[in-house]
This record gives structure tokens, C-alpha cells and sequence, in this order.
């Protein structure tokens, strides 16, 4: 899920904001994104919404699982 005004840069907005927060700050923007598009995917966007939950959902995996934490 790479929008081109996201990768406009030398890097991804998203692999910015990962690289500046602390891994704990990181967890809660992840789970910030999953919250927003969940109260709002009947509301708003449908199916685009529960794509983007699903996209932070394996982004949180991905970061659980290269740390060790299952």
C-alpha cells in the first residue's frame, strides 16, 4: 500500500516515522491507524478502510515477529 505521495523522497513516509519513533511510539501509531479506520470503515471508506487495517495489522506482525516477540 504505497500511495506515490508517499514515496515522493528518498524514503517512505512510513519507514520515516518508523525510523524516528521509538519502537513503543511506533507500536501506538500502528495501533492509532488500526483504531481510526475501524470506527470509520462503515461510515467512510468501506472496504478501502478494513484494507488499511489490514495493512497496519501486518505491519504490527512484521515488527512482532523480526523482534522476537510472538
Amino acid at each position: 500500500n504505497s500511495p506515490p505521495h508517499y514515496g515522493t523522497g528518498v524514503i517512505e513516509c512510513i519507514d520515516y516515522i518508523e525510523d524516528f519513533l521509538t519502537k513503543e511510539e511506533y507500536i501506538g501509531y500502528l495501533r492509532g491507524n488500526i483504531a481510526k479506520y475501524l470506527h470509520r470503515w462503515r461510515y467512510k471508506n468501506g472496504i478501502e478502510d478494513l484494507e488499511k487495517i489490514k495493512h497496519y495489522i501486518d505491519l504490527l506482525i512484521e515488527l512482532e515477529d523480526n523482534h522476537g516477540n510472538k
